[in-house]
């Protein structure tokens, strides 16, 4: 690649912002990471030099992002901030204190509830509720990894951390406290089976299924029989008309 000028840089943050560009996108239906957007990105912590922001201190190339009403973010008083080059939908909601990291992109209708955190490069879907707590992780390098993401009309509950590329498939619901990172294993309950990676070697949770904290005993070793028992996500159910109802609560909260 090009060596990346600062005027590239901002006109690829620029676009970032405007949701025109984005990070990765579904390409006949499977996940794709343009490489050279996040190429970009780094390429900006170099371009930057140390200034004050206030009470803060940051590379001039990455300050933070202001929004207007015609921008149509519901953006609530109280300590939240939105870093330069993430994109926030119009419709799209940020509770206090919440962040989003550069190369984010939140959809339509998602709520990014308090104390929430949206690392780099995470891609959030439509109508998806980031409950209270809750971490997505940010995956910036390497330049050609995944990142994570939480497709359209998932629900991820309070206290949940979403890391390391993990997939949440369309209309999933992440009970509160689960933990899903590249190495978690994940049982379906309704096969009696563990879920298995992806062909990119990822963890994704299927659509609709229901997941909550469960764990699963030592079986190898000399600690089998023991007692002792690893974490281990569980997939309960798949989403019905009991669990609709919950989630149509939740938007009527809104």
């Amino acid at each position: 690649m090009a060596e990346i000028t600062l005027e590239t840089f901002t006109e690829v943050m620029d676009c970032l912002e405007a949701g025109t560009l984005r990070v990765a996108e579904k390409v006949d239906g499977r996940w794709v990471v343009n490489m050279w957007v996040k190429e970009v990105i780094l390429a900006g912590f170099k371009l930057g030099k140390m200034v004050q922001m206030g009470r803060f201190i940051d590379k001039d190339t990455f300050p933070e992002r202001s929004f207007e009403v015609k921008d149509g973010v519901r953006f609530v008083p109280g300590g939240s901030s939105v870093r330069r080059g993430a994109y926030m939908a119009p419709g799209s909601i940020i509770m206090p204190p919440s962040y989003v990291n550069v190369g984010a992109y939140v959809d339509s209708g998602t709520m990014v509830d308090s104390h929430v955190t949206i690392g780099s490069c995470a891609q959030i879907g439509k109508n998806v509720h980031v409950s209270a707590s809750t971490q997505i992780g940010g995956v910036l390098e390497p330049a050609g990894a995944l990142p994570t993401i939480v497709e359209d009309g998932a629900f991820v509950g309070g206290n949940c951390g979403i890391y390391e590329g993990t997939l949440i498939s369309e209309g999933a619901v992440i009970a509160s406290g689960v933990i899903i990172t590249s190495s978690t294993a994940i049982f379906d309950s309704t096969t009696g089976e563990f879920i298995k990676r992806n062909d990119d070697g990822r963890i994704v949770v299927p659509p609709g299924a229901v997941v909550v904290s469960g764990s699963k005993p030592l079986t190898h070793g000399p600690a089998a029989g023991s007692g002792v028992s690893l974490y281990c996500p569980v997939i309960v159910k798949y989403r019905d008309e009991k669990t609709e109802g919950s989630i149509h609560l939740e938007e009527l909260l809104r």
